[in-house]
């Protein structure tokens, strides 16, 4: 099977790094059984970021390995000390790459050099239980846990960007004429679809320097599909000008440079959105007999039309360096036109799943649905393991006023409650105004052992030693007793 060298198209599926998850401790030191909570939070996983390097000519590194990840942040430890943030995933991508989702809409157009994209999220560390802390909640039980990076597919589709695209018949002589004008040295031969991708050649005419692509496999109905232009008619959507290279010595019958040139604009005009660039015909292989005399009898009809026409052979370089100026200047036109470009970073900012609202609730058949952004993303950091935690879960909600709207809208005791999209939400039974928690901490979150003084007075301690040995004494002659009683036995 070939290995493809050039991919312009690519599904790519991209995952956040998960935040790191805060940690229950408590701080232990002699004398000091109760020192506090000291549990530190989750490190903040990494971001996936397209960015835009203009080194990179293809999409061939994700068409091997689609699937890519951040780094996910590290967790929090005791001592209050904070898990280590995940690292950032750079993707490069090639100037000119169209981003889009599951859907097909246009999500972003890298254009520019340094232009970046953060396309998932990555998700945020969890609190250890020293964040977690207050003066009504003393000594938490409890950390929250990281939250999960976001997760996407999305199209890369490739637009090259070039200042002058080439288009025309396959066999036209297009790949000969970038080889001709620049270093460029793409696959050259005399059948039909020879080249298969597009060609990009640098050009130095005076002091312009501007690239030079090709599209390969224009033929009729390439709008439609047929040939090869269907798939790379988008990378023409970005130069400045187009030039129509023309066989003046196809041996085709019932082809003639005129016909060619009406073909190729129909098509073009079937693709649609190139109506604006300036157009330039380039009447190629008058280095073959005959091919002179038929750019003759075409020119003036070519001129009536409005082209610049120009007579040029990529094999003798006839004509070359007129075509190569006249190219430049349509660039400077169009460089000169155009606002400098600088990098931008586009972080992808999805709507609240409930509308603008911090939640919504939804009667789906015998459940209640709760979506939001704030529900949805405090149930991923909750421990459900852990009573405190979910108590805390709790009081949020009530907080957020989730169970008045639920009562509001006629919930009742025991109904199941669904938070998170249809199918993958977390269920529980509605019962407003639970108390929840750890039964020896009271209040949720609240230790009365940290009430307590911890340090006793000099007369406290007196009485305890005197008690002590109290007890001692008595333990001792009860040892005693029974000895003598076993003696006398």
């Amino acid at each position: 099977m070939a290995v493809p060298t050039f991919v312009d198209t690519v599904t790519l599926h991209v995952s956040g790094g998960a935040g790191g998850s805060g940690i229950a401790s408590v701080h232990r030191e002699k004398f000091k059984p109760l020192g506090g909570p000291d549990g530190g939070n989750g490190g903040h996983g990494g971001d996936v970021l397209l960015r835009v390097d203009p080194d990179v000519t293809t999409l061939i590194d994700y068409h091997h390995e689609p699937h890519r990840r951040a780094e996910r942040g590290a967790h929090g430890r005791g001592g209050n000390r904070n898990g280590a943030d995940g690292s950032s995933l750079v993707l490069a991508v090639p100037d000119g790459t169209v981003v889009r989702d599951a859907s097909g809409e246009v999500i972003a157009d890298l254009v520019g050099p340094g232009t970046e994209l953060v396309v998932a999220a990555a998700g945020r560390g969890g609190l250890g239980n020293a964040a977690l802390a207050s003066s009504k909640r003393k000594a938490p039980g409890f950390a929250l846990k990281g939250e999960p990076g976001e997760e996407r597919t999305v199209t890369l589709e490739l637009k090259v960007v070039a200042d002058i695209g080439l288009v025309g018949f396959p066999s036209a002589g297009k790949s000969s004429l970038i080889a001709a004008l620049s270093r460029a040295r793409p696959k050259i031969a005399d059948y039909p679809f020879t080249t298969l991708v597009p060609n990009l050649g640098v050009v130095v005419a005076g002091s312009t320097t501007f690239t030079v692509a090709d599209v390969p496999g224009l033929i009729e109905g390439a709008s439609e599909g047929r040939g090869l232009g269907h798939d790379f008619l988008r990378h023409i959507e970005r130069c400045a000008a187009i030039v129509h290279v023309i066989d003046c010595a196809t041996p085709e019958p019932g082809r003639d440079p005129v016909s060619d040139l009406d073909v190729i604009e129909a098509e073009l005009s079937a693709y649609g959105g190139l109506d604006d660039r300036p157009r330039m015909v380039a009447l190629n292989k008058l280095d073959v007999p005959d091919a002179r005399e038929i750019a003759d009898l075409v020119r003036a009809d070519l001129g009536d039309r409005g082209y610049e026409v120009y007579d040029v052979s990529a094999s003798s370089h006839e004509g070359l360096s007129g075509l190569a100026h006249a190219m430049a200047g349509i660039v400077r036109v169009s460089r000169d036109s155009r606002p400098v470009a600088e990098p931008t970073r586009i972080v992808l900012r999805p709507p609240s799943q409930g509308g603008g609202d911090d939640f919504t609730v939804e009667r789906v058949g015998e459940q209640w649905f709760v979506r939001g952004e704030k529900p949805v993303r405090w149930v991923h950091q909750t421990d459900f393991s852990n009573d405190e935690a979910v108590g805390f879960l709790a009081d949020r909600l009530a907080r957020l006023g989730v169970e008045e709207r639920l009562l509001a809208l006629g919930a009742e005791r025991g109904d199941d409650v669904v938070i998170g999209p249809e199918g993958d939400g977390v269920v529980f039974d509605f019962d407003p105004q639970v108390e929840a928690g750890a039964e020896m901490l009271g209040r949720r979150g609240e230790d009365h052992r940290l009430d307590q003084p911890t340090r006793r007075t000099t007369n406290e301690r007196r009485e305890a030693l005197a008690a002590s040995r109290a007890q001692e004494a008595l333990a001792r002659a009860a040892r005693d007793e029974e000895a003598a009683e076993e003696r006398d036995d």
